[in-house]
């Protein structure tokens, strides 16, 4: 006996790393149903060593599900979730619909999985934007060191953050230079064959993007809502695994020793930290990985009680895939009844 899971957007990057996931860390399944949009009925997806008929996602009986990976985007967490959730399902949506939403938890398990306590109220879960994961995953054995004040981080984001489609376009901008093709823009605002684009979603009125935007208020819901973030978000031709470049700016002085003995000791991070050449880790090592992986510690001279770092993870893993699947883990482990 076990849980039955849905994976909704089953045919998409994420979908499909949730479901190797799932199978990679031998979660209590029973059964598991590919679900995507109506053009995707009738598909397969790998799950371990079987294939899954795709379904209908819009037409699925959700009652028949214990735990739903949503990984559809924003409309269809809106359409489906809650509907999945009056049938008795419990929702762990990737998109950022529900991220802000009061009674809503916003979990990475390593973090503040103990906020998944308040999942009944909706009996919907909210995983973080990608880059908000590994950065919090960072800032948390810091911040229990010495309270977080301020950071200013700078993203550079993979193109898969923004979907296979996005992937292809790098890929086919790419090939096309080389033979002189002009390069055709569908998914991104400019050129992102060797370019790196200051803009990911939409502009808000103050300047910033939403993506920036998420990054501050979903540190702060996770986190601690005291705590000042600035982040500039950038997109570059990378295809898997986000980069991060933080500063962070602390209440009282934490040494680069201390530091580095506080991360090495949280789960779900690893310090590859020499001061040499190959002495880092860059988003092409770590595709595949499931670790955030910090790198470059050093102090920042320019202002009291300062430290700065180079923080990497693969997104469609820890910053997506992975924290669905483990959040999943805390709540048949803590929270629903036993199969």
């Amino acid at each position: 006996m076990g849980y039955k899971i849905a994976v909704v957007g089953a045919t998409g990057n994420v979908g499909r790393e949730m479901l190797n996931t799932l199978a990679e860390r031998n979660f209590p399944a029973e059964e598991v149903f590919a679900l995507a949009s109506s053009r995707s009925i009738g598909r397969t997806v790998s799950y371990g060593d079987d294939d899954l008929t795709v379904q209908d996602a819009a037409r699925f009986d959700f009652s028949k599900a214990d735990i739903a990976l949503f990984s559809a985007g924003g409309d269809t967490a809106k359409a489906l979730a809650p509907k999945a959730a009056e049938a008795g399902c419990v929702v762990i949506d990737n998109s950022s619909y529900w991220r802000m939403e009061p009674g809503v938890p916003l979990i990475v398990p390593e973090v503040n999985g103990d906020a998944l306590a308040g999942y009944a109220k909706k009996n919907i879960i909210a995983n973080p934007n990608c880059s908000t994961i590994q950065m919090v995953m960072a800032l948390k054995p810091l911040h229990d060191l010495q309270p977080v004040k301020r950071v200013v981080v700078s993203t550079y984001q993979s193109v898969s953050g923004a979907g296979r489609a996005a992937m292809d376009e790098l890929f086919n901008q790419t090939r096309g230079i080389y033979v002189n093709d002009p390069p055709v823009k569908e998914q991104f605002t400019k050129q992102i064959a060797f370019n790196v684009i200051p803009h990911i979603d939409e502009f808000m009125d103050d300047g910033a993007t939403r993506e920036e935007w998420k990054m501050t208020a979903e540190t702060r819901k996770i986190l601690d809502p005291d705590v000042a973030v600035h982040a500039t978000c950038v997109r570059v031709p990378v295809f898997v695994g986000h980069g991060e470049a933080v500063n962070i700016e602390f209440e009282m002085p934490v040494t680069v020793e201390e530091a580095r003995k506080a991360l090495k000791a949280f789960p779900g991070v690893s310090v590859i930290d020499y001061r040499q050449d190959e002495g880092y880790v860059t988003p092409q090592e770590v595709a595949g990985e499931d670790s955030v992986f910090i790198s470059r510690i050093r102090k920042d001279p320019s202002i009291p009680n300062a430290l700065s770092l180079w923080c990497v993870s693969d997104n469609l893993r820890k910053g997506a895939a992975l924290n669905a699947v483990q959040i999943a883990e805390l709540l048949v482990s803590d929270y629903l009844p036993k199969k």
